[in-house]
């Protein structure tokens, strides 16, 4: 018999963050955007997952991490809102 767990595949939220960013162009929008759309009655239960995906993406320079609209230190993470970004693409 399987065991009911609470888990998620971390490349699941890289994936869904880096759709939102697609999705979105040039606007920002909150980590908990992404998790409310892929599990809009759970959404709670995988924030620090989410946070996790977010600053890895963010530290291998796919995505930006803003708070207060200016990007922040990589290896910072504290539990406070931040926005998120798609990285501009250079030619």
């Amino acid at each position: 018999m399987l065991k009911k767990q609470q888990y998620i595949e971390p490349n699941i939220l890289k994936i869904a963050i880096m759709e939102m960013c697609r999705l979105r162009k040039d606007e920002s929008f909150s980590l908990d955007d992404v998790v409310k759309w892929i599990y809009p009655q759970h959404w709670i239960y995988f924030i620090s997952e989410a946070e996790e995906a977010m600053m890895e993406l963010y530290r291998s320079g796919k995505i930006i991490v803003l708070k207060d609209d200016i990007p922040v230190v990589p290896n910072l993470i504290s539990k406070v809102s931040y926005r998120i970004k798609a990285k501009a693409k250079t030619s």
